[in-house]
């Protein structure tokens, strides 16, 4: 029970048409204001732009952020409210989880950006090592043979 504690996730969707310095400046500010509001934040990552199930606001398309974090559960609240005022979100949701606490992940693009300047021969190993399926000729003219012969009987 030690590794399993209680922390929430958010996940809002911010409007499509928004600039990419705007979105960082939006996960910005609302990372700021959890924890003005008392949270502590575990984890924040932007998913990116995703087509909606359906329209929202006129919009088929939304940039997707999630937000994991810990508190008393009054931060909630507060944070769903300037979510709510703001114009650029145009959905949110926050879900109580169970379970081992998240790890901060490094952003996928950086990370192999990172790993292809420091390291860029593997790429080349990870093609060498990757195994290669052979077929033998005779191997499957016997079975194609045997098989007819047993489709004909």
């Amino acid at each position: 029970m030690n590794d399993h504690q209680s922390y929430y996730e958010t996940m809002y969707i911010l409007r499509p048409d928004i600039a990419e310095d705007e979105v960082t400046n939006h996960i910005d500010k609302y990372n700021k204001l959890l924890e003005e509001f008392g949270g502590t934040i575990l984890d924040s990552q932007m998913r990116g732009k995703r087509r909606l199930a359906y329209q929202i606001a006129k919009h088929r398309e939304g940039i997707y952020v999630q937000l994991s974090h810990q508190g008393n559960g009054q931060h909630i609240f507060k944070i769903e409210k300037a979510m709510r005022l703001s114009e650029d979100i145009i959905r949110y949701m926050t879900v109580k989880q169970e379970g081992p606490l998240p790890a901060p992940r490094p952003s996928a693009k950086r990370s192999t950006q990172a790993d292809d300047k420091e390291n860029p021969e593997t790429k080349i190993e990870s093609k060498e090592k990757q195994p290669v399926a052979s077929t033998d000729s005779s191997i499957s003219g016997k079975n194609d043979s045997e098989n007819k012969e047993n489709a004909e009987s």
